[in-house]
């Protein structure tokens, strides 16, 4: 018999504002800020991609074995959208949330946290 898993998840949606200019315009260290905060999660990095966008910007996708991380950079705008999804209920979107805001150094955090989940059938 297969083994059956909680279906449920959680999906955090940040938007931070007034971030450190330096950072946004910087692809390696907005990676690392990312890697180090999915770490921090106790979420499990599998895989990545990344792209730098002329004149500005900046998107990551983290492949996770919980499911996926994004940031989306707006330098003109010193701004940036982070999404952290996760299946099942172990990693931690906080330490994740606080990892990245010491990084950014944004003003104004705007952040949304959705239970995902489906009433499991027998």
């Amino acid at each position: 018999m297969p083994v059956r898993h909680e279906f449920t998840g959680r999906h955090l949606l940040l938007t931070y504002s007034g971030c450190d200019p330096a950072v946004l315009c910087d692809p390696a260290r907005l990676l690392d800020a990312l890697r180090q905060a999915v770490a921090a999660s106790g979420a499990t990095l599998v895989e990545s991609v990344s792209h730098e966008f002329t004149p500005a910007g900046f998107t990551a996708v983290l492949l996770l074995s919980e499911s996926h991380a994004s940031i989306h950079t707006f330098p003109e705008h010193s701004a940036c959208f982070v999404d952290l999804f996760t299946c099942g209920v172990t990693c931690d979107h906080e330490r994740f949330a606080e990892e990245l805001q010491v990084a950014l150094r944004p003003t104004t955090v705007e952040r949304r946290l959705i239970q995902r989940d489906h009433p499991s059938s027998e």
